[in-house]
């Protein structure tokens, strides 16, 4: 991507504003109620912003899918969702948000919903409410003082958690700036930090890998970054150290499902940082480690992680067993293996399906992935299973 060549759109607080009650007005106008489902099936952008606040504001569920989905795959979801209304035409947004603001009466409350990865079985609808996601956007906000000076680069997409929460709800909620590219590109992130000034970045490991070794790196100034937060899954100690060596800024990284809103536990800024860790629980939030039965493992040993607090989810859509079976006793079971060592620190091993057993041992793909990165030669390492 040539320098110059990422167009620029700015949405003030008062426009955004007015294509939300606009939004929501459309949506009244063609029978859409309180409680009904509106899927968006689109890229990140400002138009999905307003649209989605706007639903919001109409009392409607709000449904954000991948827009890189297969057909099947998105076809299987809307009928999960059994929407009022999808929307995979952006033009579409910016059609109705061309009508007259709305004049709204106070709707209530519902439920947003976010389909899970899917990583274990087909994605499950996320039942989060408002509370869970002020909340959790009120931590992340205060956890790395985004304020009104703050500039995000909103790289993750807007139908993860990761992305809504972290990027718009704490960055927006703060009074921040939150500018958007619409898909991932090395390049074009390294060109919107420089030409922005972006001092927020996050971003899943495999975003830190590639703009690392971007060939056109160094020609970008990006001494503006200040906070990097990494999430999705577990970054490589070795990627880790690369990037914050040639970027001269600081990666924390934490961890959370959609089921917890997404955020349960960080390396805090203030604190000791451990690489590798997941750091420890966010305001408000309790974990544990526990076995097979639900009791505690000892200090050190593996086990499953549980989350309670705040941040938990009400349920999946449809699926009360799946409900039962995940939330217990008000703990939800992640379904990830990890340890607390002596400080109070998480550390995730792997997913409890991926775990293989050799000669009565237990071993774990990302034990293995982690040796692999520690070479020289290696730029990225990923495990399968093969028989």
């Amino acid at each position: 991507m040539r320098k110059g060549a990422v167009s620029v759109e700015v949405l003030e607080a008062s426009d955004a504003e007015a294509r939300q009650r606009r939004m929501a007005g459309a949506l009244g106008a063609r029978g859409c109620g309180v409680g009904d489902r509106v899927v968006f099936c689109l890229p990140s952008s400002a138009d999905l912003i307003c649209a989605v606040l706007g639903a919001a504001r109409r009392g409607m569920i709000p449904v954000l899918l991948n827009a890189t989905l297969t057909v099947p795959e998105r076809d299987r979801l809307i009928a999960d969702a059994q929407p009022s209304l999808t929307f995979m035409d952006e033009s579409e947004l910016s059609r109705l948000a061309e009508g007259p603001p709305a004049d709204l009466a106070p709707y209530p409350l519902t439920r947003p919903m976010h389909y899970t990865s899917g990583t274990t079985g087909q994605p499950k609808g996320a039942e989060l409410t408002h509370e869970n996601l002020r909340r959790n956007a009120e931590a992340v906000r205060g956890l790395f003082g985004l304020g009104s000076d703050a500039v995000t680069l909103g790289a993750l997409p807007l139908f993860h958690s990761f992305g809504q929460t972290c990027g718009l709800n704490a960055t927006v909620g703060g009074g921040g700036l939150l500018t958007l590219i619409p898909r991932f590109d090395p390049g074009m992130a390294l060109e919107i930090i420089q030409r922005d000034r972006v001092n927020v970045f996050q971003g899943v490991p495999t975003m830190y890998g590639a703009m690392l070794h971007h060939p056109g790196r160094a020609d970008y100034d990006t001494s503006s970054l200040e906070i990097c937060v990494s999430g999705g899954s577990a970054m490589p100690v070795e990627l880790m150290r690369g990037f914050e060596e040639a970027f001269g800024c600081k990666i924390l990284e934490g961890y959370g499902l959609s089921e917890s809103s997404p955020v349960a536990s960080f390396n805090h800024p203030d604190r000791e940082r451990k690489p590798g860790s997941i750091g420890t629980p966010i305001e408000g939030v309790e974990m544990n480690v526990v076995d097979e039965d639900g009791g505690e493992v000892a200090q050190g040993d593996v086990g499953e992680i549980v989350i309670r607090g705040h941040n938990i989810m009400q349920g999946y859509w449809n699926r009360p067993e799946a409900t039962e079976e995940t939330v217990r006793d008000g703990w939800l079971h992640s379904g990830d293996i990890g340890k607390i060592d002596a400080d109070g620190y998480f550390f995730i091993d792997d997913r409890k399906k991926d775990m293989i057993i050799r000669g009565g041992n237990s071993v774990y793909p990302r034990e293995i992935a982690e040796v692999l990165n520690e070479h020289p030669d290696v730029r990225a390492a990923a495990d399968l299973a093969i028989p």
